[in-house]
C-alpha cells in the first residue's frame, strides 16, 4: 500500500465517512477511533476480502490496544448497517468486503489451488433477475454467485 493517498483516495474515504456517520447515527451511535481505523483497513485494501482475523492483524499495528472482540463486533454493526457484507468462500470463515452503494454485489471466482478470490463486475443476470420479479411478484435486491475452479498459475503448476 502507497504511503501516500491521492486525492481521489481521500476524497472517498472522506464520503464513507460521512455515510458511516449518517448510519451510525439512526442507531444513535457514534463513529469511535476503533470503527474509525477498521473502515480505513478496508478503503486501504479494496481488492482484498478480509476475514475477521485479517483485519485483526492489520489493524494491531496501529494500534495494539484493540480487541478482537472489539473487531467482531464492528464488523457485526457495519454489516447490520449494509455498509459492508460478509461472504463465505467455503474456508469456515466469512470475508467482508464494502456493500456497493447504487449497484448489485459483483461475483466472485475462488480458486481452489491458492484459495485466491477474483472479482467478477459483469452482472449478467440481470435480466433473469427482471423474469424471476415478473413471474414471482418478487422484488430482488442482491444476488451473490460464486464460481469454484482453478486460476492460471495453479493450472499452469497442475501441468508441470
Amino acid at each position: 500500500m502507497p504511503k501516500e493517498v491521492n486525492e481521489g483516495q481521500a476524497r472517498e474515504k472522506e464520503r464513507l465517512t460521512q455515510r458511516v456517520r449518517a448510519k451510525l447515527a439512526e442507531r444513535d451511535a457514534r463513529l469511535t477511533p476503533q470503527r474509525q481505523q477498521i473502515l480505513e483497513i478496508f478503503a486501504d485494501y479494496p481488492d482484498r476480502h478480509l476475514s475477521a482475523e485479517e483485519i485483526y492483524d492489520l489493524i494491531r499495528r496501529k494500534n495494539p490496544e484493540i480487541g478482537l472482540a472489539t473487531v467482531y463486533r464492528t464488523l457485526e454493526l457495519l454489516e447490520e448497517l449494509k455498509i459492508i457484507h460478509g461472504i463465505n468462500f467455503g474456508d469456515g470463515r466469512s470475508r467482508y468486503e464494502f456493500t456497493p452503494v447504487d449497484k448489485h454485489t459483483h461475483h466472485h471466482l475462488v480458486c481452489l489451488g491458492c484459495g485466491r478470490v477474483f472479482e467478477v463486475d459483469e452482472d449478467l443476470l440481470e435480466k433473469l433477475e427482471q423474469s424471476i420479479e415478473a413471474k414471482h411478484d418478487f422484488e430482488i435486491v442482491d444476488h451473490q454467485v460464486k464460481f469454484s475452479g482453478y486460476c492460471g498459475r495453479c493450472r499452469g503448476r497442475a501441468r508441470r
